[in-house]
């Protein structure tokens, strides 16, 4: 005769192993969530990046790439200018994920770029800027 399990077993065994499957461990700290970013704030702050790239649909080039329309976009895809072999061989796609890498700390994301800039440390600063990019249209 087979042995039967009575439901409410089977109900609070399979609670149990969603919650172990959703809830953290015990001692195991969650990943902060990214901040929300302020596209009028990372405006500003993305006047110094002025010094290297243009922001207008259509327009030309700087000592770093025409950023209109960036985001969405496979990096070093921008046609009229000269990107570094490292960056070609990356094969990313500009998103939020990659963007927030690429402004904490290029050279990590990119060995060997060409772009001559250290990074941006505030994770808030970062957001802000990619959603003030996230704001430019190509054309």
């Amino acid at each position: 005769m087979r042995s039967r399990v009575p439901f409410f077993a089977l109900a609070v065994s399979t609670v149990g192993l969603v919650g172990a499957l959703v809830m953290p461990r015990a001692g195991v700290a969650a990943a902060p969530a990214a901040p929300t970013g302020n596209s009028a704030t990372g405006a500003k702050l993305f006047l110094q990046c002025r010094a290297c790239h243009t922001v207008n649909p259509g327009g030309t080039n700087g000592v770093g790439p025409n950023l209109a329309g960036v985001i969405g976009t496979k990096a070093a895809s921008k046609p009229g200018y000269t990107y570094s072999p490292a960056l070609k061989n990356a094969a990313l796609r500009w998103d939020a994920t990659t963007m927030d890498a690429w402004l904490t700390r290029p050279a990590k994301v990119a060995p060997g770029n060409k772009m001559a800039f250290a990074g941006i440390a505030n994770p808030q600063s970062r957001a802000d800027i990619i959603a003030y990019l996230s704001t430019l249209k190509a054309k």
